[in-house]
Order: structure tokens, then C-alpha cells, then sequence
């Protein structure tokens, strides 16, 4: 009976570590892809600010141009 309990006992540790590892690595994996995400998040952030800053230059010439007319 003692026998068994510790092969129990031993199973549930083995799945304990093998869920741990598969969590780590998927936590690895979510972070490598957050990372990732805020990159690109960053550069679409700086994208979008030169676009609006040469639409605001783009206007402004025009106001001016119908100004001189």
C-alpha cells in the first residue's frame, strides 16, 4: 500500500513538472510576442506621426495658397 502511494505520489510530480515547463515556455513565447507587438506598435506610433505632421504641412501650404488668391 506504501508502495503505491509513493508511485502516486511520483506521477503527480512528474506532471507537476511537465506543466511547469510548458508553462514557462509558453510564457517565453507570449513575452518574445508582446515584445514584438510593442515594437511594431512603436513604429506604426511614429508612422503615423510623420503622416500627420506632412497632412498638417500639406494643409497649412494650401491655407496659404487660398490666401494669396
Amino acid at each position: 500500500m506504501e508502495k503505491n502511494a509513493i508511485q502516486q505520489l511520483e506521477q503527480h510530480v512528474d506532471e507537476l513538472l511537465r506543466a511547469s515547463r510548458r508553462l514557462r515556455e509558453e510564457n517565453l513565447l507570449l513575452r518574445s510576442q508582446q515584445a514584438a507587438w510593442l515594437a511594431e506598435r512603436a513604429q506604426l506610433v511614429e508612422k503615423t506621426d510623420v503622416a500627420r505632421n506632412r497632412i498638417e504641412k500639406m494643409v497649412s501650404r494650401l491655407r496659404e495658397l487660398d490666401s494669396e488668391l
